[in-house]
């Protein structure tokens, strides 16, 4: 669960490095009062404060669904099979070791003896393979971890604590896949229990344990007892955590500054520009793994079939003078469709240079007009674009961004239509294929992500309904790169792979990368002992707090 990276500093704390791997934080500070407390001489104790601005989750399990808001929560009470070293390859966690036959098809687990779920469940492998076809059950209604599992076609208990899994091509990038909360470990007697009673109330072998869920205010997490440190050390120190659902950016970070919580995320910019490395407040910046924050161009429905249309749009968004006056300098312009922490990530800034006038030559070409108030029209069509914004994942600044490049595109003939939706909302008009364009994050450690998201495969709807091709880019020279990828075991062919897909993937105008996704965390400087997992959550299985 825990991972190896680690980086002591009295400063702003980043976490830029590649692979997505941790960052133990050895924060030295003074507690919000300014009473000096030595940083070296952890407290046991006392209840940490988190306040999220993040959509509060529908199910606390999650292998159902399985979006961001469930990994921040679930990495406090379920482990994973794998961590992610240093230099973000995989390493034992729950698994001790494993083993991979000679054609690939076949990886065996080697699990831990000494570990039992919080409700006395041992963890052995009969439990491992329950979560697997958990996982894979379409009635769990999976996305996340449906998609990292899909090669496993079974799974057997080979003895009490080893499993066979039996895959349908060799697969890379699985045991990566291991280490995200998409894909934890859960009792399987909870399992068990109807799916609303174990969404509430999911039952694993982390550090904490779920004791109460007051929707629309608070989940109280508890110190688990029985705990087994998969690091050898000692913990938790805390004797619980209070998570509050604060949607207010304002009152959220009010609230840290009167010291009424701790922890927060989905912090603004300027609320980050006064985060000081000796302060009170201090920033811890998270980038995630797998893709970038990016726009995706919808080539299978509207107005984005067309190559030149699609095109004409990204020459025409003007992104870096509202990136830098709204994000204050804490976001860097990004090129690339994986996230700067992934070190295969590939960029091209001369396919994304702002030119209106390469934007209107390719929409004349293509036969839209001006019309009378400006928007082009083409037989009778105006050329609008419908644009859904998830109000829960886009922060105010970026939702500012959005409009100007919605009026940057007005200056080119395009009627772009934003849409401010909740969560829900906004999943719901993706499913049925209700957008144009859209900026849908994507957390899944490797670059193995570029297959979830531009596989043509990925255009089919995963169980949950959620299919991940928002792009619908139907590119079979991409399958076969991103296919090709995922089966080799050689690092340097998979690195040229997915430069390859890279390439192709930008160059068809279905995306527009913006930044990397942002994941800070503003922390008061009386809270110590923070880790990071491989998804770049908080994990505060360590943490401690100096009242």
């Amino acid at each position: 669960m825990i991972l190896d990276r680690v980086q002591k500093t009295g400063a702003r704390a980043l976490l830029t490095a590649a692979g997505a791997t941790a960052v133990l934080l050895a924060l030295t500070a003074c507690t919000g009062g300014g009473t000096a407390t030595d940083a070296r001489t952890p407290v046991n104790g006392g209840t940490l404060t988190y306040a999220s601005g993040d959509a509060e989750p529908t199910c606390l399990d999650p292998h159902v669904g399985g979006n961001y808001p469930q990994a921040l929560l679930s990495t406090q009470y379920i482990e994973m099979l794998t961590g992610l070293d240093r230099n973000g390859q995989p390493r034992p966690a729950l698994a001790t070791k494993w083993t991979t036959s000679d054609d690939g098809t076949t990886l065996t687990l080697d699990l831990r003896t000494d570990v039992r779920f919080s409700d006395g469940t041992p963890f052995d492998a009969d439990a491992v393979v329950a979560n697997i076809e958990h996982v894979q059950d379409p009635t769990t209604a999976s996305s996340t971890g449906y998609l990292a599992l899909q090669s496993i076609t079974k799974a057997t208990a080979t003895d009490d604590h080893t499993v066979t899994l039996t895959l349908s091509r060799p697969d890379s990038a699985l045991l990566e896949s291991f280490s995200q909360p998409w894909v934890g470990m859960e009792s399987p007697k909870a399992l068990q229990r109807p799916q609303a009673t174990n969404c509430a109330s999911p039952v694993g072998t982390g550090p904490f344990t779920v004791t109460e869920w007051q929707r629309g205010d608070r989940i109280t997490l508890a110190k688990n007892e029985s705990y087994t440190p998969l690091s050898g050390s000692t913990g938790p120190r805390l004797d619980g955590i209070t998570w509050r659902f604060l949607p207010d950016s304002t009152s959220r970070y009010a609230a840290l500054q009167a010291g009424q919580v701790d922890v927060i995320d989905n912090a603004q910019p300027d609320q980050l520009k006064s985060a000081s490395s000796n302060g009170a407040i201090r920033d811890l910046d998270a980038p995630r793994p797998g893709a970038s924050n990016r726009l995706e161009l919808n080539s299978g429905h509207g107005v984005f079939r067309d190559e030149a249309v699609r095109k004409a749009f990204i020459a025409g968004a003007e992104i870096d003078p509202g990136l830098q006056s709204l994000f204050l300098g804490t976001a860097k312009r990004s090129y690339s469709v994986l996230s700067s922490i992934e070190p295969d990530g590939y960029s091209d800034p001369a396919l994304f240079e702002y030119s209106p006038s390469t934007a209107k030559r390719l929409l004349d070409e293509a036969g839209w007009k001006v019309g009378s108030d400006g928007v082009r029209e083409k037989d009778g069509q105006r050329l609008t674009v419908t644009f859904p914004v998830s109000t829960n994942q886009s922060v105010p600044a970026e939702r500012s961004l959005f409009q100007q490049v919605q009026a940057s595109e007005k200056a080119v003939g395009f009627d772009v239509r934003l849409e401010e939706l909740d969560l829900s909302s906004w999943y719901a008009a993706l499913a049925a294929n209700e957008y144009d364009v859209v900026s849908a994050p994507y957390t899944k450690v490797g670059p193995d992500v570029l297959r979830i998201l531009y596989d043509s495969a990925s255009i089919e709807p995963a169980p949950s309904g959620y299919f991940a091709n928002l792009a619908q880019l139907d590119d079979p020279t991409v399958d076969e790169l991103v296919e090709r990828a995922a089966r080799t075991s050689d690092a340097d062919e998979r690195r040229d792979l997915y430069r390859q897909a890279q390439q192709r993937i930008l160059a068809s105008g279905t995306v527009l990368p913006l930044y990397d996704q942002q994941n800070h965390f503003l922390y008061r400087s009386s809270v110590h002992g923070i880790e990071t997992t491989s998804v770049s959550t908080p994990w505060f299985g360590t943490a401690w707090v100096a009242r």
